[in-house]
């Protein structure tokens, strides 16, 4: 058995004070173990407030790490520092959030027009392939929370929900729907009438687009869902369609979709939320990217953008 003494980096509410602890621990135990020590000793620091660090470091040590790898022999014991991460949400469950705001805003809008233009509105085609568009895309979004995505973090602190919904609820769901939905894009306005957004082949083409972008996008998702196993954290290099030219294929066949949508309503709402959630995503991606490449070193396909092919 080896001591471990574990120090607060803050206040944590959860232990009440209960710092510097110190535990015996096996000496092949891993951080899981060590988070599982404190939150018998104190029962409502629970392991997802928990991120364990090495002593005067920021970095997050996983569950899975052993403590031996990282802190070597033990000569008068180990030491750790745990911060209180505060109450936490699953990320499935805050995914889950986020998507259904804007299935349950566009309908709003879609059907009962009058409560928001005072009038009814004749909804074009073009209205009525935005609307599918939309529900569409975040029923997939839904399901690929589900049935697909495999976090790396099980959980996020819970008023993170607030900031990370109301992307999703006020810029594609309140934003989008208000703006698309309005007589001005209507089956009797002069901005569809007579004008190419009437016109069946250039909708039809328009779909097209979008459906090979909402597929490509699932296709990456189901190519990285394949690198990790159930309940690891194990991460893996990922080849093959889309990959070959970016790490992040699933940002740019999403960007490319929402672009769509833009170039078919010319819609000021859908070019701003388009904007926002692009830029967001290349933040994401150019991040992950430098990650990428720090982790598999030479390994890493050396050609690879971060988001955009030949470009980001």
């Amino acid at each position: 058995m080896v001591q471990v003494t574990i120090s607060a980096v803050s206040k944590t509410p959860s232990s009440r004070g209960g710092f510097p602890y110190t535990v015996d621990v096996a000496q092949e135990a891993a951080v899981g173990d060590v988070k599982a020590v404190i939150y018998a000793k104190f029962p409502k620091f629970k392991p997802t407030r928990q991120r364990i660090t090495l002593k005067g470091e920021k970095k997050p040590l996983v569950e899975e790490t052993k403590l031996s790898d990282v802190l070597g022999a033990p000569q008068n014991g180990w030491e750790l520092q745990v911060k209180d991460l505060g109450p936490q949400i699953s990320w499935r469950t805050v995914f889950l959030v986020e998507y259904a705001g804007p299935l349950l805003i566009h309908p709003l809008f879609y059907y009962f027009p009058k409560v928001w233009y005072g009038q009814d509105v004749q909804h074009s085609a073009l209205q009525t392939y935005i609307f599918a568009f939309v529900m569409l895309h975040f029923t997939k979004r839904e399901l690929e929370t589900v049935f697909v995505h495999r976090f790396s973090s099980a959980t996020m602190p819970w008023f993170n929900i607030v900031k990370n919904s109301s992307h999703y609820h006020l810029l594609s769901g309140v934003l989008l729907a208000a703006d698309v939905y309005r007589p001005k894009f209507s089956a009797t306005s002069t901005y569809i009438i007579g004008t190419v957004r009437s016109n069946d082949k250039f909708l039809w083409i328009c779909a097209g687009l979008w459906a090979f972008a909402e597929l490509s996008n699932l296709h990456t998702h189901l190519t990285v869902r394949a690198l990790r196993p159930a309940g690891s954290r194990k991460r893996g290099i990922p080849y093959g369609y889309g990959f070959n030219l970016v790490s992040f294929p699933n940002y740019f066949f999403e960007t490319l979709a929402w672009s769509v949508i833009c170039v078919m309503t010319g819609s000021v709402g859908a070019l701003i939320f388009t904007v926002v959630a692009a830029g967001q995503m290349a933040i994401w991606a150019i991040k992950k990217h430098k990650n990428y490449k720090k982790e598999f070193g030479k390994e890493y396909p050396r050609g690879r953008k971060a988001m955009i092919p030949f470009i980001l």
